[in-house]
């Protein structure tokens, strides 16, 4: 059988490691063995976060909707009861971007929901 020859495609795989590793501190942009561990773990991490950042994101819609309702005399979980009787099919994410930037809209959804509650 004929030998191989990996220069070229060892060269190939360290170029791509090192390519990811580019704007690492010290020996991780730099040192193939120390910018493998580095850009593993920088994977993981983003893997990890990506799940996160949806909870984080909902956690400040829900602190953002709780701050609105409660200017107007509700607590969170009482609206959303309200709007789920009231029927509305609106996601917390639209009601903290209504919360903070359309006030007026925002009120009309809480009386709805406190007319909802009460009858």
């Amino acid at each position: 059988m004929a030998r191989v020859k990996r220069g070229v495609t060892a060269h190939a795989r360290h170029k791509k490691m090192l390519g990811l590793a580019k704007g690492y501190r010290g020996r991780a942009k730099n040192a193939f063995r120390v910018a493998i561990e580095k850009v593993e773990k920088g994977l993981r991490y983003a893997y990890r976060d990506r799940r996160a950042k949806k909870r984080n994101f909902r956690s400040l819609w829900i602190q953002r909707i709780n701050a609105g309702v409660r200017a107007e005399g509700l607590t969170y979980s009482e609206f959303i009861n309200g709007v789920k009787r009231a029927g509305l099919q609106i996601d917390r994410k639209v009601l903290a971007d209504l919360a903070v930037r359309e006030p007026a809209a925002f009120k009309a959804i809480v009386a709805e929901a406190q007319a909802a509650l009460k009858g």
